[in-house]
């Protein structure tokens, strides 16, 4: 009885301070996560218009190139020159969420590009969706009537990219969070000026 007695308090102690060890790291780190993912999507949105830029001076570049738009509480990132407007989108994978970026050309219709920040899909499989290869396909596509991704090898349209081979859950999971999210930014772009 006392050994078991011993045993718990042990577990206990030790599970206390492993607990207590991870809840601080999380406090001491939570700030550094929080401005890494501020640079990855900024890099994201500069890389997108083919702005140059380093980890030095991302934020710098980003807050003289990009201008910031706030509409219907949706947040939109148009580059001053080119007029290219970036929006972030997010929405459930196969076995997790996909979270990224979209670049439109100032006619809000055709993808200058498309980055994947976060996903969760099987290496090699579904997780080509974050590949740059697979994502220059969308490069000139249109997103009207909306985005089609091909799963029968037929010629593609002009709104349409070929599904990723062996992962048809993955390509409709982004199909339907591509064309969600437009549609939600575009009905919320178009309202601006209304």
């Amino acid at each position: 009885m006392k050994q078991n007695l011993k045993l718990i308090v042990f577990v206990l102690i030790l599970g206390s301070l492993t607990s207590g060890l991870l809840v601080g790291m999380d406090a001491l780190t939570r700030d550094r996560i929080i401005q890494n993912e501020a640079a990855q999507l900024k890099g994201a949105i500069l890389s997108a218009n083919e702005v140059s830029f380093n980890s030095a001076n991302i934020h710098d570049v980003f807050d003289e190139v990009i201008e910031i738009i706030e509409v219907d509480g949706m947040t939109f990132y148009q580059h001053k020159t080119t007029l290219n407007v970036s929006y972030e989108y997010t929405g459930g994978g196969v076995w997790g969420p996909i979270s990224g970026v979209v670049t439109l050309k100032s006619d809000f219709e055709t993808i200058v590009k498309i980055a994947v920040l976060q996903q969760q899909e099987t290496p090699g499989l579904g997780g080509i969706i974050a590949e740059a290869k697979y994502l220059a396909n969308f490069v000139g596509i249109k997103m009207i009537p909306t985005l089609e991704i091909n799963k029968d090898g037929s010629p593609n349209k002009e709104n349409e990219v070929d599904a990723i081979t062996g992962a048809t859950r993955t390509s409709e999971a982004f199909e339907i969070i591509m064309n969600h999210t437009y549609e939600v930014y575009r009905a919320a772009w178009e309202s601006r000026n209304a």
